[in-house]
């Protein structure tokens, strides 16, 4: 599970997944080959956890995305 910001600060968005390859995941993003929502945008990791299940990581991906707290706090360090 991970955690991504967008790389300029003006427009601070969050995304977040799952992987279990998380540099060719962050790779694929950057290319615009990624999920539509990071297609055009430059991010970096800001945040991951390893599970050792498939269905433990995307319980906890599911989690974050409907905690905004845990996301907002990551905007405020950024910015």
């Amino acid at each position: 599970m991970y955690l991504l910001s967008t790389v300029e600060t003006h427009n601070c968005y969050t995304y977040v997944g799952w992987t279990n390859n998380l540099a060719k995941r962050l790779a694929k993003h950057n290319q615009g080959k990624g999920a539509r929502f990071t297609r055009g945008r430059q991010w970096e990791i800001i945040y991951a956890e390893r599970y050792l299940s498939k269905s433990d990581a995307m319980k906890r991906e599911w989690e974050i995305k409907n905690d905004k707290k845990f996301r907002q706090q990551f905007r405020i360090i950024k910015i």
